[in-house]
């Protein structure tokens, strides 16, 4: 409750430092922020997501969360310094026109990344790097099969896939929150982690809601004993 009333406070600042100005209708205001040069008709905030309290059918699932909790914190940083490193890979492209040098700096690029991560990745679990295949697929909207393609080749990406097969990892496992509970549980906990701070927050590629998400599963699945 505390850190609501000091949003509305902050908000309510902001709006005091803002200039308004009332147009010829009388009825209709521009606001212009410190910071800005131009008026607006609206103020730009945050979104503010208000987290239910966390139910659990038995202390089994409570378990449950908790475990994939810490797994969820421990693997996002590595999916969202993957999806920071695709998006300097394609900035970088994007101003080198010839074919080979493309293709030099691509490979340059592939070594730096997989020196970067193998040694940190190696350390995980399998369900740990599983979730990883997953939230990459969150961080970049592409498949960690897809990527690996896409900056190697179709055998490499094969050959990935058929390593990873074999430790019970799916490299073309996608992040379904709207499908899969398990996936839509990942979600709260980044969305709660951001929320407190306790992870950098990074937009999904993929199209969902949170919100309806949240509505979603809370009438699909049977509460918690009283």
């Amino acid at each position: 409750m505390k850190k609501y009333l000091l949003l509305l406070c902050f908000s309510v600042g902001l709006i005091a430092q803002a200039q308004v100005v009332e147009n010829d209708s009388l009825t209709d205001y521009m606001v212009k922020m410190p910071q800005d040069s131009l008026f607006s008709s609206s103020i730009p905030l945050d979104e503010v997501y208000l987290f239910g309290k966390l139910e659990f059918a038995d202390r089994k699932e409570r378990l449950r969360y908790y475990v994939l909790r810490r797994k969820t914190l421990k693997v996002y940083p590595y999916a969202k310094l993957a999806a920071d490193r695709l998006v300097e890979l394609n900035d970088s492209l994007k101003k080198i026109t010839k074919s080979r040098k493309r293709k030099k700096y691509t490979k340059e690029v592939q070594k730096y990344i997989e020196g970067e991560f193998s040694e940190e990745l190696k350390k995980l679990t399998r369900t740990e790097g599983q979730i990883l295949i997953k939230l990459i697929h969150r961080q970049t909207g592409k498949t960690a099969f897809e990527l690996v393609k896409e900056l190697r080749s179709g055998w490499r990406a094969f050959w990935y896939s058929t390593t990873a097969r074999a430790f019970k990892i799916r490299m073309k496992e996608e992040f379904q929150p709207e499908l899969i509970h398990e996936d839509y549980l990942i979600e709260d906990i980044l969305q709660r982690a951001f929320a407190y701070n306790r992870l950098e927050r990074q937009k999904s590629k993929l199209n969902y809601d949170y919100a309806s998400l949240s509505n979603k599963w809370k009438k699909a699945l049977p509460k918690a004993p009283e």
